[in-house]
């Protein structure tokens, strides 16, 4: 309920609420002057976002959840008395495949509106339309720093629907999801890019460090500029502060978050590359194989691992043609750990390749050798083709001559055949000498 609470504050605060609205006002004015600029279509962009993620509904999923569950009252008793009233495991389960998407669509977000500032950016480098990228540049910075809290509270909610969705699973198990399995944790699902924005950088990374190194030189050149140019930008506006409008809920959730996740999800990452891989050495039997690749293969799709699910599939199917030959009896020992290596290999990919595992890509080696042959032939074709046309045509040439030297005297027969002979000789030149540029 708590975090339930924080997910609706943030996404119901009036700061994220105005910086959208001028969002969608901005994109209404510059419709018609802007629309071949590429910070124009960067804006368009975080607003298809953004409005995915309105069409979501998760505020009114949750707040559906949140009438579900018991007040305090219903709560004291159901201790005492050891009967609750809770949400059931589908409802929980189709809650957590949809905080799955909105966090999916936040990353999105993010990535939209770092993208944007950096062509807005590049204009005020350029010195166009200088007050109106001001004007871009703060927003979609704003709209980053919001958007990048609600992730990070929707992570924390996720892991406390997991935990309910456990208890409940054992006390009335009703599954709903059959053909996946949720993540662990956010970060699990997410990109490795998306997955460090739920971390909070911490001072010994080396980044920072060059960062922090880099400073005091970005400092002296500015206060070299400064003395000599000096820019009139303005008097600032006093507005009135409201509480509403206030970011520092949004940024205390960054100082309570924990730091250096990613060295955690490493870690399980690597124990359970681990366990199945105990699972495979205790497999003894072709069938205890084809149930440990099945699930390698379950276990590669939610961690999106491409390479190893295609190679595992690959050798999911060789499995099942071995259990056939198995059941039928043959003895197939060696194959049986020649393809337990292969399941090895396949897994992490590293070193070198077994023989099963390479790709059609990699066994073209031999068919291009085989290329300048089949070119050859080709044009040895080519070649025949027109040997047998020019053949037609002397042919054709030889009875019009006949024809018309039907009925002449003995010499011009005679000059006939010397004709003939030459014509001859010179068709069998043509054709060494087509052999000859063959190298024939």
């Amino acid at each position: 309920m708590a975090e339930i609470d924080k997910v609706l504050k943030l996404t119901g605060s009036e700061v994220l609420q105005t910086e959208v609205r001028v969002l969608y006002k901005l994109l209404y004015v510059l419709n018609n002057s802007f629309r071949g600029n590429k910070t124009f279509k960067g804006l368009q962009q975080v607003k298809q976002c953004v409005s995915r993620l309105e069409k979501m509904n998760l505020e009114v999923s949750l707040k559906e959840l949140k009438e579900l569950c018991p007040p305090r009252v219903q709560r004291q008793l159901g201790i005492k008395t050891g009967e609750c009233e809770v949400p059931s495991q589908p409802m929980l389960e189709w809650l957590c495949l949809k905080v799955l998407g909105a966090t999916q669509l936040m990353c999105c977000t993010l990535n939209r509106c770092s993208r944007a500032f950096i062509l807005s950016k590049q204009q005020m480098k350029w010195e166009e339309f200088l007050i109106l990228n001001i004007v871009i540049s703060s927003m979609l910075s704003r709209l980053w720093v919001m958007f990048r809290g609600v992730l990070c509270c929707l992570s924390t909610l996720y892991q406390a629907l997991l935990e309910i969705l456990k208890d409940v699973a054992k006390a009335q198990p009703m599954p709903f999801l059959t053909n996946f399995s949720l993540p662990a944790d956010v970060a699990l699902f997410l990109d490795p890019s998306d997955a460090l924005l739920l971390t909070k950088q911490s001072a010994h990374d080396p980044e920072v460090k060059q960062q922090r190194k880099k400073m005091p030189s970005v400092l002296v050149k500015n206060q070299r500029q400064t003395k000599k140019v000096k820019e009139d930008l303005g008097i600032a506006v006093d507005r009135g502060s409201v509480a509403d409008t206030d970011m520092k809920p949004f940024l205390k959730i960054f100082n309570n978050f924990p730091k250096d996740k990613s060295l955690q999800l490493k870690r399980q990452k690597a124990e359970r590359k681990q366990k199945f891989i105990k699972q495979l050495r205790k497999a003894t039997t072709f069938t205890d194989m084809e149930s440990c690749l099945t699930k390698m293969i379950q276990w590669c799709r939610s961690q999106r691992m491409k390479k190893e699910r295609c190679l595992l599939t690959f050798l999911h199917l060789k499995c099942k043609r071995m259990k056939g030959l198995e059941t039928a009896g043959y003895k197939i020992h060696k194959r049986f750990n020649n393809l337990r290596k292969e399941a090895y290999w396949a897994f992490s990919p590293q070193g070198s390749v077994p023989k099963s595992c390479r790709s059609s890509a990699a066994m073209l080696g031999n068919v291009r050798l085989r290329t300048p042959f089949h070119l050859l032939r080709g044009q040895m074709k080519s070649s025949a083709v027109r040997c047998g046309m020019k053949t037609k045509w002397m042919k054709k040439r030889r009875k019009r001559t006949e024809i018309l030297e039907s009925g002449l005297p003995g010499d011009n027969q005679r000059n006939r055949k010397t004709n003939e002979q030459t014509l001859h000789t010179k068709e069998n030149d043509d054709i060494d000498d087509i052999f000859a540029s063959f190298g024939l």
